[in-house]
């Protein structure tokens, strides 16, 4: 990594989402670390993902296996706290449990990667809409290799597209989203998320992980879009990880990140993962001390 990723990541999010249209919207408010009443967030009654979570990634297009690693080992620190350094991923993780059903059950602390499916054929081209990402889930879990199975039950579907496939509105106005597929497309309704590789436009792999992170947040608490959500149109929510696009750490806003770490070449971080590894991962709403927060937080 270079020596300015934070900072680039930091750009990333302000223009893949200042925009952001639908779906995974941020509503080009004010982020609010420290602030309470300017927030209207409520819960909808809808679910959250409350049973333990199986991943399954779909790797649309040609990737390179050393970000494939990369991206694997955050998935995998996401459920892994014992023996990685304080603060870790699964820290991290610990404010979007905070979010309950009207069963008063939490998200769930435990996602497993639980299958793979690579098109590395661009099934559905290079040129993609938002609704190809249900195209592409159908596809990887119909294929005669049977590698992806669907499921209903407690199944959330990533789907990850290579920096050679453009997506309607792509680092223009969004960066990834989350949603769930309609039966008549798939078969059932499902969670899934698409996140792009952003090659040339954006920082690529580094920036990638907080977008995974802020989708992975929000399909969990929001994911049929009838949960926990600000506003009053919920076809344009702003959810828990929107509120607070761009704050990585204590002092944030304004374009600035925040107070973060800095490795021995400079480069800010402010979660550890598996592996030794150590990434820049977005904060989150926490609904108990009504503001933004992330475990790397000096108060």
């Amino acid at each position: 990594m270079q020596k300015f990723t934070s900072y680039v990541v930091l750009l990333l999010f302000l223009l893949c989402f200042f925009q952001a249209f639908s779906w995974s919207q941020f509503n080009q408010g004010e982020n609010y670390e420290g602030s309470s009443d300017l927030i209207n967030l409520e819960y909808h009654m809808g679910p959250v993902l409350a049973s333990a979570i199986n991943l399954y990634i779909i790797w649309y297009g040609q990737w390179n296996p050393t970000h494939q690693a990369t991206i694997r080992d955050f998935l995998d620190s996401l459920s892994s706290s014992s023996s990685v350094p304080y603060p870790s991923v699964a820290d991290w993780w610990d404010t979007v449990r905070l979010y309950t059903d009207q069963t008063g059950s939490n998200i769930t602390a435990t996602i497993s990667i639980s299958g793979e499916f690579y098109d590395s054929g661009y099934s559905h081209g290079v040129y993609l809409s938002r609704l190809s990402m249900q195209s592409i889930i159908k596809a990887a879990v119909t294929s005669h290799l049977r590698l992806l199975p669907l499921n209903p039950h407690n199944g959330l579907y990533l789907v990850l597209t290579s920096q050679d496939v453009q997506v309607e509105d792509f680092c223009r106005a969004v960066c990834g989203f989350h949603y769930f597929t309609f039966p008549i497309l798939v078969g059932v309704t499902v969670p899934y998320a698409w996140v792009g590789y952003s090659g040339t436009q954006c920082p690529g792999v580094d920036g990638m992980i907080s977008v995974i992170a802020h989708e992975l947040a929000e399909v969990s608490s929001n994911p049929l879009i009838n949960a926990w959500y600000a506003g009053e149109d919920p076809t344009a929510p702003t959810e828990i990880a929107d509120l607070c696009l761009g704050l990585y750490g204590s002092g944030g806003g304004g374009g600035y990140m925040g107070k973060v770490y800095k490795d021995a070449w400079g480069n800010g971080y402010n979660v550890h993962g598996v592996k030794g590894r150590r990434f820049l991962v977005q904060w989150v709403w926490n609904p108990v001390k009504r503001r933004c927060f992330g475990p790397n937080a000096m108060d």
